[in-house]
């Protein structure tokens, strides 16, 4: 996967998927409804984030930023939780979308525009970004290789590549591996996907699996722990 920008058609002028992967974005029921279902509460992120509101440093971490719904959600929740420390986001893709397609895909979200505006009036398209409460690091081109050369280590992550039937290449066992080796002890993951090979390739990296229900039409969805 090179590094370039994202191409992308819109469904209903408001969805959009991608032309490299033939996928939506987000669900086409409700993008932030499931952000929250599969990414927030699959990592326990409000309960979390309740426990010590003065926890001094949390760190999630990413596979495939997209519109950066899933960061403004968690960036929501942790100030709407009344820490006054900081967040920590790094998310790694491969063709990140132009930020007037995220300014377009992120306007179906009003209970996340005022976040998206303070997103959107800083972000420059890639890199770093310091969003005050939250610091975001995008990290493009392909994970299978920056990954392995990050020296961070997440509490929490989000595998939110497109589907493993059409983005293979994110959702390999190396590539799980480079997930743990980059969590931090007790750490968590989780994914809106079930498919057998990728639960087996966490419980592989040494995560311990559970399938639980799964948001709108999927059934099923992953949640994993670094014990």
């Amino acid at each position: 996967m090179a590094d370039q920008q994202a191409r992308l058609s819109w469904r209903d002028d408001r969805i959009p998927v991608s032309d490299q992967f033939d996928d939506p974005y987000f669900s086409i029921q409700d993008g932030l409804a499931e952000t929250e279902h599969v990414f927030l509460a699959g990592n326990d992120l409000l309960q979390r984030f309740a426990t010590d509101v003065q926890l001094p440093d949390f760190h999630v971490a990413e596979l495939g930023f997209g519109t950066g719904l899933n960061m403004l959600a968690v960036w929501r929740a942790w100030e709407q939780s009344g820490h006054q420390g900081v967040l920590q986001f790094t998310s790694f893709e491969a063709f990140p979308m132009a930020p007037d397609d995220m300014a377009k895909a992120l306007a179906a979200f009003p209970d996340v525009a005022p976040w998206a505006a303070r997103f959107l009036k800083k972000w420059q398209g890639s890199g770093l970004c310091d969003l005050g409460s939250l610091q975001l690091n995008v990290v493009t081109g392909d994970a299978r290789l920056s990954l392995p050369e990050w020296t961070g280590a997440a509490n929490a992550w989000f595998l939110d590549g497109f589907s493993p039937a059409k983005n293979p290449e994110l959702w390999q066992e190396d590539l799980l591996q480079a997930v743990a080796d980059h969590t931090a002890p007790g750490g968590t993951a989780a994914t809106y996907t079930a498919a057998g090979f990728v639960r087996r390739g966490l419980e592989n990296a040494g995560f311990t699996v559970t399938r639980v229900a799964g948001f709108g039409r999927k059934r099923h969805m992953t949640k994993a722990v670094l014990e």
